[in-house]
Parts: structure tokens; sequence; C-alpha cells
């Protein structure tokens, strides 16, 4: 699934290329994907530009003057831009034709992602509505982390990837940054103290900078949105590396069910 550095290059691919940019057309292959998508979307977006564009957890949001259209790539989906139209696969889904003729293609195995429109302020959707706050952002902060862990025994991996509390830290990146800060993923949260949560702050921070810095991470699905891999797998110091030594301390690298996810820990480093 890409995760949010992943939809965050993605974000950085298309906005030099599509900001500002009219669009043209519409083509709606698969008019349901998790949800349906607007039978009405080319008539929407006819002869409009997109204004600009952000990020909220793993939604894009392409703002135009009267709406906003909210794409998340689910489990398999990706955005790709095209100056010339390749003939269409079997999962390419939709297709935006810009004026200048780039076109952006929509392609998703599972149709899981999410392609939907608002004219409301995007904040209030009900996708958006109850999101936690941008682990990038500086309200993201070891007191705030440390008032969610008070009194509860949810182990604090699931507290980290619950996106009520903060947005975009799944799976990979939680496994990762709980090995940098030295902390058990099954650790009940309430055990954590001020200074654990400063340290996992940090790492979080750090892990997802240095994810987004060097594109994203590869792995099974997802491509960018010039259709060049991410780099970042061959950076995990643990995810995926279970039966095999820590690059550290040489100890064979465990792993753990939480959550129904596989959680991949160093019991040396980790302890």
């Amino acid at each position: 699934m890409p995760e949010l550095p992943e939809v965050e290059t993605t974000l950085r691919g298309l906005k030099p290329h599509l900001e500002n940019q009219t669009v043209r057309d519409v083509i709606l292959r698969c008019d349901k994907l998790r949800w349906p998508i607007s039978k009405n979307l080319k008539a929407i977006l006819h002869k409009k530009s997109i204004q600009s564009f952000s990020r909220r957890g793993k939604y894009l949001l392409f703002h135009f003057k009267h709406g906003t259209l909210i794409i998340h790539l689910g489990m398999s989906g990706k955005l790709q831009i095209f100056t010339a139209a390749p003939a269409v696969k079997k999962h390419d889904h939709v297709d935006i034709i810009f004026a200048d003729k780039k076109l952006l293609r929509y392609t998703d195995p599972r149709r899981f992602g999410a392609i939907l429109w608002t004219q409301n302020p995007p904040h209030q959707h009900p996708l958006l509505c109850h999101l936690g706050v941008e682990p990038l952002e500086k309200n993201f902060t070891a007191k705030y982390l440390f008032d969610y862990t008070q009194k509860r025994n949810l182990a604090i991996k699931l507290l980290i990837m619950n996106a009520n509390i903060v947005v975009g830290v799944g799976n990979i990146y939680a496994t990762e940054a709980l090995f940098m800060a030295g902390i058990h993923p099954a650790t009940p949260a309430k055990l954590l103290t001020l200074q654990h949560c400063q340290t996992l702050v940090r790492t979080i921070k750090k892990i997802l900078k240095q994810a987004i810095q060097q594109g994203g991470t590869t792995l099974k699905d997802f491509m960018n949105s010039d259709g060049k891999p991410g780099y970042f797998s061959q950076e995990l110091q643990v995810y995926g590396r279970q039966s095999q030594p820590c690059f550290v301390c040489e100890t064979i690298v465990q792993s753990m069910q939480l959550g129904k996810r596989s959680s991949a820990f160093c019991p040396t480093c980790q302890s």
C-alpha cells in the first residue's frame, strides 16, 4: 500500500506538471472504485483549472476554484503523467486530459482507491474531518503523543498507526521508527515516558523525511508519478527482514502479529 512518503512523492511529482493546467477531458472506464465516481466528473472539471495541490494524510487534494478533487491510491493505485497517451491497459480506470495535451492516468488493479468530488472545504469531508495531526507538522510533538499514551494498554505501534491520532504512519514506517527509537512495538502505550515520546516523535519525523527524500518505498505496486520507483526500501532496517541478522547487533530479527499485521523487531535493540 502506498504510504505517506509515497503519496507525498506523488504530490511533488504532479505539482510542477499540472498546477494551473486546465482540464480538457475526463475519460471514465470504471465508475466505481472503493466508492462510486461521479458520472458528472467530466462536466464538473471541463475547462476548469487546478489552482493548487495539497495532501491530507494519504489523500491527494486537487484544488479548483469551485471545489476539490480528492484522490486516494488505496492498496495498489498509482498516478502517472504522460505527454502522449499510451495504450490503455486493463486496470487504467481514469484519464484526465489537459489543454497542454498532458494526460494524468489513474491505475488501480484492486480498485480500493477513491476519486471523489466535493464543493465544500475538503477538511469537512467525512473521510478527512476526523483525521489526526500530520506527523511532519509542528503540532505533532512529544507532549501531544504522550497525552494520548496515558492510561492506554494499546500496543504503541497500533497507537501511532491510528489515523485519528496521527495520520500516515503506516506499517513500514511505524516498524522502522520504533526500531530507530529502541522501543518494542508491543509495549503498552501507557508505559512510555515523555522522554520515550520525544525519541519516538523525532524518529517518526526522521524516517518519513528520509523516505520522502529518497522517493518513497517500492514494495510491489508503487510507482511515482514519473514512472520511476522509490528507493527507500534499500534502507529498511527491520521491516521484511525477519529471520535475518540485525544490522546493528546481529541478533536475528523476529516478527509478531499486532492488529493482524506482521511486525518485525530486533529483540535486543528493542528490548
